[in-house]
């Protein structure tokens, strides 16, 4: 059958090939396709489903059809507030579906690691595009709720200097917050610093130790991005907090 590339792949190319998605193992695909599998057992239908490998060694997942918004400018209905909460409610649900398993081990839950609408496919449930699914979960990793929930504040509430209204960047951090029922708040945007810190600082070193796929994102100006939305939040930090409490 014919294979037709996929947006993104800056770190794992895939293509599609009839309904399946084809690509490279990554280095914790075990783990991974351990976790696929869960969700599959559990009913759960927000993750692609793990079908084996193909005869060119790459893992073959299930395709999720949908909108993937990869685009600077969406369709109505992605970055809306119904949207927001939908997401919380998804990680919320993979969370649960986690929580005390081999997978977590010692940890809370297993974590995506990487939540962001480029990696989250949208459909129209009747009323607009909804969030349905994440996919790309080559980074999941046991971990602690709060770390999935302040990377999804930092990117679907797009967390940094393209903001130009920031009591309405907190409404909406407090938004998702609410939507998953996160308990504990207190350390959620000390957290969100420390996803954008490790982020920068992760691309910045691996680049310097020649790793191709981090000279690429360096190269497209994806540190000096992140260190600015940084700054952003630790300008704002007060605020953002402030909108956290009952």
């Amino acid at each position: 059958m014919s294979e037709s590339p996929l947006p993104g792949g800056f770190v794992n190319a895939s293509v599609r090939v009839g309904d399946t998605v084809r690509r490279r193992p990554a280095a914790r695909s075990g783990f991974v396709h351990e976790l696929l599998e869960l969700f599959e057992r559990a009913g759960w239908e927000g993750a692609p489903r793990f079908l084996g490998t193909d005869e060119q060694g790459r893992e073959v997942l299930g395709f999720l059809d949908g909108h993937v918004a990869w685009e600077a400018v969406q369709p109505a209905g992605v970055e809306g507030d119904e949207s927001l909460a939908r997401v919380a409610e998804l990680i919320r649900r993979f969370h649960d579906l986690t929580a005390a398993t081999s997978l977590a081990g010692r940890e809370e839950v297993v974590c995506h690691n990487d939540l962001s609408p480029k990696n989250t496919v949208y459909r129209d449930l009747g009323a607009g595009l909804r969030p349905v699914a994440f996919i790309d979960w080559d980074l999941a990793a046991p971990g602690r709720r709060i770390h999935d929930v302040a990377h999804a504040c930092w990117q679907y509430v797009n967390l940094g200097p393209d903001v130009t209204d920031a009591g309405e960047a907190a409404r909406r951090v407090r938004l998702i917050s609410d939507a998953y029922g996160l308990a504990d708040r207190s350390e959620l945007v000390d957290t969100i610093l420390w996803w954008q810190e490790r982020c920068w600082r992760g691309i910045e070193a691996a680049a310097l130790a020649g790793d191709p796929a981090m000279v690429r994102l360096r190269r497209a100006g994806v540190v000096t991005e992140v260190r600015a939305a940084y700054r952003w939040v630790e300008r704002h930090k007060r605020q953002l907090e402030s909108a956290l409490r009952p």
